[in-house]
């Protein structure tokens, strides 16, 4: 199975009450993967190695790098080196890579920034979607299910791009972010239409993660999990649902409630 390129196997100490023994546990496997753009160095991403072409082109959409296929001339990947290289001659990366700020989930090392601006200067989702609590439920329930790795490990993330009643991709990673970026490039290269879809995620939902949901044009996210003060302003400002905590049949609708059937 493809996801077992993203775990490995650890000797450790487990500690029960007042016995230890040695034992193996599964870990989720993190490497670093360099992208080489129009044959310049510019990045170096610390991810779960899968889905690395979705990952480059989902990172550089993300950046407002690149705007339509067309741009992208070609994309090779060398999982055993770890390094990605994209030819996209219209990209202008020296002029738009700038000023960013490091994500509230990484150190240094990390690459996955966003313009301190961004939602200033997007559109607002206008997508007209309708889901129900049911399917919301249904959705997030389908969500743990798929997440083999997360059981195995417990040390991943993951994403899925849905319709009210479907799983159309899903994606798991070391990096929320990476994880939803993988969706972002696959549905890009796919030419897959996102004004009616979902973004379901197991994540907190911080702003970066509405902005990522802004630029793709997703009108609704669902979480498992916990959103931001600034996630949710972005979010009012973009037009976007956020609904946190949906499992267990409860959730919080943050943001436009009018899309959640109720």
């Amino acid at each position: 199975m493809v996801w077992q390129i993203n775990k490995a196997t650890q000797k450790i100490v487990r500690i029960k009450g007042d016995k230890a023994f040695v034992t193996e546990d599964v870990v989720a496997r993190e490497v670093p993967v360099t992208l080489f753009l129009n044959g310049k160095e510019f990045v170096t991403m610390v991810c779960s190695p899968q889905a690395l072409e979705e990952l480059a082109v989902g990172f550089l959409c993300s950046e407002g790098l690149l705007q339509s296929p067309e741009e992208l001339e070609s994309i090779t990947v060398d999982e055993e080196k770890g390094l990605i290289t994209v030819q996209a001659p219209g990209c202008d990366a020296e002029s738009k890579f700038l000023k960013r700020n490091i994500t509230s989930c990484c150190g240094r090392g990390r690459p996955v920034f966003y313009f301190v601006n961004d939602a200033k200067s997007m559109n607002k989702v206008t997508g007209v979607l309708l889901v129900t609590p049911g399917q919301v439920w249904d959705l997030s329930d389908r969500l743990e299910q798929m997440s083999v790795l997360f059981k195995e490990t417990g040390g991943v993330h993951n994403a899925a791009l849905c319709a009210p009643t479907e799983v159309i991709l899903f994606y798991e990673d070391v990096g929320r972010h990476n994880a939803v970026d993988k969706i972002f490039g696959r549905a890009f290269l796919n030419r897959i239409p996102l004004h009616d879809k979902i973004l379901v995620f197991s994540g907190r939902v911080s702003a970066e993660i509405v902005i990522k949901a802004g630029k793709m044009g997703l009108p609704v996210i669902v979480s498992r999990s916990a959103p931001t003060d600034l996630g949710l302003a972005m979010a009012e400002k973009l037009g976007i649902t956020v609904v946190g905590f949906a499992k267990s049949e409860r959730m919080n609708v943050y943001t436009y409630p009018a899309r959640i059937l109720g």
